[in-house]
């Protein structure tokens, strides 16, 4: 494997982790679980597709089969370290109504100020029948702070799309019961040795530990039964209603 070829394969251990993403990523429960999860929905998705909020577009290797578009909130970091084929001024996506098959929202509605008009944006640019990919946090850190401002149970967020016009076709709990309690010891080393505070900054030291964390929430996870009221991660399919 090439210098090239490693650091492509490095980064994708981020968001889809393998071998090497047990060892050095501390979010690998996490990332692994929305990766599968994400991965077997992906299948229901196809023609012209939104990505919002894409980021880096950490998962279009899933849905390359799509005419897919990536869109972020209009700013200049974003415009300057964000993938985005658009942009969008924080209220009216840039397309006009029923254009897209599908929609993917990855860990973004938590961020959102407005998740009411978010939403109906979604529903309007979704042409009836069109298929959403929804994933939200419900156990985690605040984050990306000072941007980060709700967590949502199951049927909290079930509501809010069912408010909008959309019919639940799939809904899962991502990264469960014990294995979701030592993916939040691994974030909380995170952020403690990657602090401010000089004596906290030990980021190898947190290099070291975040595998025996990974391995151990893995071999729990087998050992002990699971809770589905614990969790860190809705996933949701649903299809936009023809009436609006």
């Amino acid at each position: 494997m090439g210098l090239k070829s490693w650091r492509i394969y490095k980064k994708q251990q981020q968001f889809s982790p393998g071998v090497l993403g047990l060892i050095n990523n501390p979010f690998f429960a996490a990332r692994r679980g929305l990766f599968t999860a994400i991965k077997v929905l992906a299948a229901h998705l196809s023609g012209k597709v939104l990505d919002v909020g894409c980021g880096q577009k950490p998962y279009a290797e899933l849905f390359a089969n799509t005419e897919y578009i990536g869109m972020e909130i209009d700013t200049e970091e974003n415009r300057q370290n964000k993938r985005a084929d658009q942009f969008y001024d924080g209220h009216t996506f840039p397309f006009v109504s029923n254009t897209f098959e599908g929609v993917i929202c990855n860990q973004v509605f938590e961020h959102v100020f407005n998740p009411q008009e978010f939403m109906a944006e979604i529903c309007r640019v979704l042409k009836p029948g069109g298929i959403l990919l929804l994933t939200v946090p419900f156990v985690w850190d605040e984050h990306e702070q000072p941007w980060d401002y709700a967590r949502y149970t199951s049927n909290g967020i079930s509501h809010i799309l069912e408010q909008n016009n959309f019919e639940i076709i799939e809904q899962r709990k991502s990264t469960t019961g014990i294995k979701a309690i030592f993916q939040l010891i691994n974030a909380y080393l995170y952020k403690i040795t990657r602090a401010k505070i000089a004596f906290f900054r030990l980021k190898h030291i947190g290099m070291l530990l975040f595998p025996f964390v990974n391995i151990a929430g893995e071999v729990a996870s087998i050992l002990l039964p699971d809770n589905q009221d614990i969790y860190l991660d809705n996933v949701i399919l649903a299809r936009k209603t023809s009436h609006e």
